[in-house]
């Protein structure tokens, strides 16, 4: 497929077709093995001139690391408001992961990726409208530019070898010369660097004992965000670039960190920090105690004052106030899953009440000691008429934690009047439980360890 990209680049190429000038574009393979292959074909060079140079590998373009639009496409986008999108060859196409400002993100064939840059519009029907026009102004289709089969296979055998992979990955451990020049301690622990704005010790076991504190009800939780169905776990972990206004864009400045250097979410992933504040700060994600808005915010009770997500949440936080998500049918799809649940507890997420779960999605959270709750008999959350200044009670946890059984859940609301409705408790399993009483999974296997030491 990269090698059947090169050959229709270099056929459009000859009948003088370009990508437009709108269009982003880039490479990142999945391997240097790639580059082998394009470079000895001469195909990097026709790739090259259509503008797909190769930026990095693996997770580049994907996860958003493929760096920004230029200032006057990102201007044109926001003032207006455009819908604009991205055609990957990959296999992620959440919303805003691929750039915050791509609201359609599609998945396609290296060689269709090369064609869509060529027209420069999504709603080109590529198969039978044209891609562009040669240099007498003839209208040039895809069929006019797309290599044969035969040709693809060719070229395979001809350039791709077992010896570029013997020789590539014979020392893949080695590293280039930036990652070998790196200075290492050494020693049987990490030295955690309090200045480094990368790798920080995390609070997953800040006060923790040999034994677990006895689990106890919710009682008088708030709720932090109220929100919609197919919310993917990359609307809940931070993916991508790092906003300059948003609360990860602050702490960094706040480090004297400029934004030419924020780099991105998955970089700063060892930084608890950085990942706390950009924990539901997805910019497309909807939280309807905040209608009519986009992005991480959400309103601060009993008064209302809006802020974004992870404020609100310390300032719950250093008040004690436990705090619930509510939410509709399948909750947690997607990837980027381990942070979705660690930035939900270390929010201060005790509970999370859904239609329905991801799989994944909801044993993490157990891991992660968050009570995944959901609605029974068909209940949505506009059958609660919710508004964000409710208070909820979940009971029956300390006594009997039983799995998949029923939970009462009392709603008191502003005015001081009380609802009180059953859920299904989706711890679903025996081994869950344990996990749950010891806090998390990550807790229950420390504990073992050190009884078995």
């Amino acid at each position: 497929m990269l090698l059947g990209a090169g050959l229709l680049a270099r056929n459009a190429l000859k009948k003088g077709l370009t990508t437009k000038p709108w269009v982003k574009t880039s490479l990142a393979p999945g391997s240097q093995v790639v580059t082998d292959y394009l470079a000895q074909s001469g195909l990097q060079k026709e790739l090259d001139g259509l503008g797909f140079q190769i930026v990095g590998y693996g997770c580049t373009t994907c996860i958003g690391n493929s760096g920004p639009l230029p200032d006057n496409i990102s201007k044109a986008v926001t003032d207006n408001d455009f819908v604009v999108g991205a055609v990957l060859s990959g296999n992620r196409n959440f919303e805003g992961r691929v750039h915050p400002l791509t609201k359609a993100n599609y998945l396609a064939s290296p060689m269709l990726v090369v064609a869509y840059a060529l027209a420069g519009n999504l709603n080109v029907d590529v198969a039978n409208e044209p891609l562009g026009h040669d240099r007498k102004g003839k209208p040039v289709y895809l069929k006019d530019i797309w290599p044969s089969n035969k040709e693809i296979a060719a070229t395979v055998r001809k350039y791709v070898t077992p010896a570029m992979f013997k020789k590539r990955y014979a020392d893949v451990f080695k590293g280039d010369p930036n990652w070998r020049k790196i200075e290492v301690d050494g020693g049987q622990t990490y030295g955690w660097d309090t200045a480094s704005t990368y790798v920080q010790h995390p609070p997953y076991f800040e006060g923790m004992s040999t034994t677990p504190a006895p689990i106890t009800d919710v009682k008088g939780a708030r709720l932090l965000a109220i929100l919609g169905d197919k919310i993917t776990t990359d609307h809940i972990s931070p993916a991508g670039s790092i906003k300059k206004d948003g609360p990860a864009g602050q702490y960094l400045m706040d480090h004297k960190v400029s934004y030419a250097d924020f780099n991105s979410y998955g970089a700063r992933r060892g930084n608890h920090e950085i990942m706390m504040r950009g924990t539901f700060a997805n910019i497309r994600i909807k939280n309807e105690m905040v209608p009519g808005t986009e992005g991480g915010i959400t309103k601060h009770m009993p008064h209302g004052e809006v802020m974004s997500i992870y404020d609100a949440a310390m300032k719950y936080k250093a008040a004690s106030t436990p705090l619930v998500i509510v939410a509709g049918k399948e909750y947690g799809n997607g990837s980027s899953r381990d942070w979705a649940a660690k930035g939900t507890i270390l929010l201060g997420v005790k509970a999370v009440i859904a239609e329905s779960y991801e799989r994944i999605h909801r044993s993490n959270l157990v891991g992660m000691g968050v009570l995944p709750l959901q609605f029974l008999n068909g209940m949505t959350r506009f059958d609660l008429k919710l508004d964000g200044s409710e208070k909820f009670d979940i009971s029956g946890i300390a006594v009997g934690l039983k799995p998949r059984m029923k939970t009462p859940v009392t709603i008191t609301r502003a005015d001081g009047s009380t609802q009180t409705i059953e859920v299904l408790c989706r711890i679903d399993t025996l081994d869950e439980i344990d996990y749950y009483k010891n806090g998390g999974i990550l807790h229950y296997v420390l504990r073992n360890l050190a009884k078995a030491a």
